[in-house]
């Protein structure tokens, strides 16, 4: 079983509505400006849980979709290729003195899910606003990843290929987010802005999906009968993905001092837990070799180690609990093995062998989509 974190899609925003702001000068730009509104409001309504639309006119509109997270993503899909738009013809006049008013007057607004000041205010989440068109990209682009990500443990149980591949396609998102749109808003460093609106969060996240998917693909491999000491190896590799985007928040202390504190139990926990399970497998091709002694040392150091670091959240808990009784069993039983046959020394702590780590899963490039159609504005 895998541990679950669905926090990161839980994203607020407030209205905007384009064509009262940007003084269109034809009919076509004024249609688009209107278009961008409505795609955008009914994304507003459904994160800020505000519709008034029925479940089942909600599934007929969607072309009949059940799954209120793909029905999140069409509705994200319409509108970004029009905001990709915008941001092009806007680019073109963006040293318009009328054209900064208007950016300032669209009062770009969006929440944190990660933040951990966002959980305790008893007036709503915090928004973070800057005026930027690339904000609004961004954070609507951040909100794709996170759903891809959420549809990925939806179809988990059902179609395992699926699942890794939406969890590869939102590790390209992030990378995109990383790369390509929040670095041209690092130059306003006098605006707060929300951790999701940084380089090193998505790459964090990116990190995570594709730890993600890794651990989705091992589950495929062990339906296939894979070798153990493969499994040790590709476990251990998502422990590596992890400590990546651990050291990445660690080493940004200052700009993240406010970054949820189970956000980083999360990160910690799914380390640990494939850490243990990199261990077990371990084990269990170091008895195949006839190396029982070892087995046995290196169970008993797991065991140690992984009770330190048992999560406090009651449903990831019991994912430990779970495993941590499996490798438990498994040392009991080597135990009486080595007692009773083989007579073996335990190896101590620094002799150990270290387990090795591969990663075998890259992330999804993503190509943003665009609504080629010419705007004119009035300036």
């Amino acid at each position: 079983m895998m541990l679950h974190y669905f926090q990161p899609g839980k994203l607020r925003s407030t209205k905007i509505i384009f064509e009262d702001v940007f003084s269109a000068r034809d009919s076509v730009t004024l249609e688009h400006l209107k278009e961008l509104s409505s795609r955008r409001r009914v994304i507003e309504e459904s994160i800020n849980q505000s519709s008034s639309i029925t479940e089942a006119i909600a599934r007929e509109m969607s072309g009949g979709l059940t799954s209120h997270c793909l029905r999140d993503l069409q509705k994200l899909e319409k509108y970004l290729p029009l905001l990709e738009n915008l941001i092009l013809h806007v680019d073109l006049v963006c040293s318009n003195h009328r054209v900064v008013h208007w950016i300032s007057e669209l009062k770009i607004r969006w929440s944190s899910a990660l933040s951990s000041s966002s959980f305790f205010n008893l007036r709503g989440p915090k928004l973070f606003q800057i005026d930027n068109l690339r904000y609004e990209l961004g954070m609507t682009l951040y909100l794709y990843a996170a759903l891809l990500r959420e549809r990925a443990v939806e179809i988990l149980p059902s179609d395992l290929v699926q699942s890794a591949a939406l969890f590869r396609e939102a590790a390209g998102v992030f990378q995109h987010l990383a790369s390509e749109i929040f670095p041209s808003l690092q130059s306003a460093q006098s605006v707060e802005r929300p951790p999701e609106a940084t380089p090193s969060v998505c790459t964090v996240m990116s990190l995570i999906c594709l730890a993600e998917a890794q651990a989705v693909t091992i589950r495929k491999a062990e339906e296939k009968g894979t070798t153990v000491g493969l499994l040790a190896k590709l476990h251990y590799g998502v422990t590596g993905l992890l400590s990546e985007a651990f050291a990445i928040l660690y080493s940004n202390t200052g700009e993240y001092k406010d970054i949820s504190s189970l956000f980083l139990e999360f990160i910690s926990s799914c380390k640990a837990l494939h850490e243990l399970r990199s261990l077990r497998y371990l084990a269990e091709s170091l008895r195949a070799a006839d190396q029982v002694g070892v087995a046995v040392g290196v169970l008993r150091n797991a065991l140690i180690n992984v009770k330190k670091k048992v999560p406090g959240e009651e449903s990831w808990k019991s994912i430990f609990r779970k495993e941590i009784d499996a490798v438990a069993d498994m040392l009991r039983k080597f135990e009486n093995e080595n007692e009773f046959v083989w007579h073996e020394k335990i190896p101590g702590d620094d002799e150990l062998p270290l387990p090795q780590g591969n990663k075998i899963v890259d992330a999804v490039p993503y190509h943003p989509k665009r609504w080629e159609r010419e705007l004119i504005f009035k300036i």
